[in-house]
């Protein structure tokens, strides 16, 4: 008998959220308010971490974690409790920009083994149009010994969630679910319903439902393309970026978009695992590809950039020093996942430049073992050439342009502003060489 609603509403079944990081926890933490939450992870160390309510990717605050009553484990033999699981594992793309399948292989290999019958296995991470049917299915059926329809049952409800935002959290975005069967996606109406007050939309299949997450973030990706190629093209004729966008903003339906590096575990990531489904089809996407090429190579051209505003100020290049503010993939979080700004140090480095490196937020430990990057202390940058604050942490801001200006060695200063968090005004007023994206 498959799982229904009452049983996991009253508490006599167990609902089990697979992969606890920026999508899986705050997940867990909504749904414990409602039903008996199950919470795996592989790894050991995030566990012990979010049982003693301490959250490395700052998404639950300490308070919250301490009042929620999940079962945090990573023993998959607890899988076996529960009728309703969802899986919310990452879904990256190997250096090659091929997508990566296997921590969702991974993670439907445990769930299959610790199958119950009768259970709806719920995917939410981002993959191409098919790949929940022809990836996942097979496995929890090999895994299990169960046939799929007759003993398990598959959805689709792909996440929304932006880190770092707190205006735009899970209960107020719409969701979207899609199951196998009409039981599966009226449950998981019903479960999602309970925590999302903003809405559910239910897609007709789940190819659809998994199309819709891809392009939802394609389209942003080209959105972005667009105005870092503009950026380059205004850097040209010599006006200022965001003075363009700013006029041309104040027409009702043009789109706020604004250049910027794109990394991060979606936007930059989400296009290949269309674009990989339809070159598999016979189809070569033109725009798609052309938008991920601008976007994946400014990190180049601002650290192109900085070379030539050094020599425009008659410091040479090889062995100079800059200090590039900010590692991770965007600001206020400490995600360093698939983070452009590693762009940027590896061009300079090829140039002969020496890079010093500082985030407040990033884990010093992941920087050494993602990049090999030794992160600084802030008191320890003084007098360097440069500087590029690569992301605008809310802790640059409050040191201001002219607190970061005296990092700089000379009366000249040279900041690069990446995502211009500072006024172009302000800038010449102080008589530090400015540039922003």
């Amino acid at each position: 008998m498959m799982v229904n609603f009452d049983d996991l509403v009253s508490r006599r079944e167990k609902i089990a959220v697979v992969g606890l990081g920026y999508v899986g926890l705050p997940l867990a933490v909504h749904l414990s308010k409602h039903f008996d939450i199950i919470g795996f992870d592989l790894k050991t160390q995030r566990i012990n971490e979010l049982a003693a309510a301490k959250d490395r990717t700052l998404e639950v605050p300490e308070s919250e974690l301490k009042k929620v009553g999940i079962d945090f484990t990573d023993s998959p033999e607890k899988l076996s409790q529960c009728r309703l699981v969802i899986v919310a594992v990452p879904t990256p793309i190997d250096r090659y920009r091929i997508p990566d399948l296997d921590p969702l292989r991974g993670a439907s290999t445990i769930v299959g083994e610790h199958l119950a019958k009768g259970a709806c296995v719920v995917f939410e991470s981002t993959v191409y149009p098919g790949a929940t049917e022809e990836v996942c299915v097979p496995i929890l059926e090999e895994r299990s010994g169960y046939a799929f329809g007759r003993d398990f049952s598959v959805g689709y409800s792909p996440e929304r969630i932006n880190p770092g935002d707190r205006v735009h959290t899970i209960d107020r975005i719409v969701k979207i679910v899609s199951g196998s069967d009409e039981q599966a996606t009226d449950l998981l109406y019903q479960v999602y319903g309970r925590i999302v007050p903003a809405g559910i939309h239910r897609a007709s299949s789940i190819k659809v439902a998994e199309a819709a997450k891809v392009i939802e973030n394609t389209q942003r990706d080209l959105n972005i393309a667009l105005m870092n190629e503009l950026s380059m093209i205004f850097d040209k004729i010599g006006i200022d970026t965001t003075e363009v966008l700013e006029a041309a903003g104040t027409k009702w339906n043009f789109l706020p978009f604004r250049p910027g590096l794109v990394g991060g575990h979606c936007i930059g990531v989400d296009p290949y695992y269309l674009t990989v489904k339809a070159e598999s089809l016979g189809y070569h996407p033109e725009i798609i590809l052309a938008g991920r090429r601008i976007n994946d190579g400014m990190g180049k051209y601002v650290a192109e950039k900085a070379v030539k505003m050094l020599i425009s100020a008659g410091k040479p290049v090889q062995g100079s020093t800059i200090a590039v503010l900010g590692l991770t993939f965007k600001e206020d979080v400490p995600d360093l996942r698939n983070t452009k700004v590693v762009d940027i140090i590896g061009e300079l480095a090829d140039y002969g430049v020496r890079v010093i490196v500082h985030d407040p937020l990033a884990d010093p430990d992941e920087a050494r073992r993602y990049y090999g990057l030794e992160l600084q202390q802030l008191e320890d940058i003084d007098r360097v050439d440069g500087v590029i604050i690569a992301v605008i942490h809310a802790a640059y801001r409050k040191m201001g342009m002219k607190k970061i200006a005296t990092l700089c060695n000379d009366d000249a200063p040279l900041i690069l502003d990446v995502k211009g968090g500072f006024s172009a005004g302000e800038a010449a007023e102080k008589k530090i060489r400015y540039w922003r994206l």
